[in-house]
């Protein structure tokens, strides 16, 4: 099965800015994601972007949401229609008249599956959140504590563990990490107390 989009240009730039709002986003992720472990995992990505963009990249709220539009949508058809995982959620959003970079975030959050290449920063950040928020959330669930207390050292401890979480790709972290030109330290220690409010 091939998830490759066959292409790397979407929506259209007249609509560049455009996003829906709060409630069309959360209708549509609760229409369509039912499994609630996807869920969580995408709120946490979705709170992860917005804090970025807030934080590291300075942007006001409407500019702010948009990241986080991108975060909570971009696994939105995973769920339901895996064999269309990206090219459903793009197609939706293309008919919605959405910010074509919102779109292209989404469809290059894996460019090894879907075959877009990670170009925005919002691009990258998305890209490099997913994965590596995936095995921290992972790492909690078997702390005692779960996030508190979790540090640098036993987060990368895992990351070595290559049979702990083995579905989440190494390579697409440090290959992320790379292209946001961030360091895995850095990146680790942006997610631990920002994951940890999302449940």
């Amino acid at each position: 099965m091939s998830l490759q989009l066959g292409r790397s240009r979407f929506g259209d730039p007249a609509n560049a800015g455009r996003t829906l709002t709060r409630e069309e986003a959360t209708a549509l992720f609760n229409e369509w994601v039912l499994n609630p472990k996807l869920k969580l995992h995408m709120l946490q990505v979705a709170a992860l972007m917005r804090a970025w963009a807030l934080e590291k990249e300075g942007l006001d709220e409407s500019g702010a949401w948009a990241w986080e539009m991108a975060g909570l949508l971009h696994d939105a058809d995973w769920d339901q229609w895996p064999d269309l995982h990206c090219k459903k959620i793009i197609e939706e959003l293309e008919h919605r008249n959405i910010d074509p970079e919102i779109i292209h975030a989404i469809a290059s959050h894996g460019h090894l599956h879907f075959g877009v290449i990670p170009e925005t920063k919002m691009d990258k950040m998305l890209y490099a959140f997913d994965e590596l928020s995936g095995l921290i959330h992972a790492y909690s669930l078997m702390r005692p504590g779960g996030y508190e207390g979790m540090d640098l050292k036993g987060v990368k401890k895992r990351l070595k563990e290559k049979s702990f979480a083995a579905n989440v790709s190494r390579e697409d972290i440090n290959d992320a990490c790379e292209r946001a030109s961030i360091s895995l330290d850095d990146l680790i220690g942006f997610i631990i107390p920002r994951q940890a409010q999302v449940e």
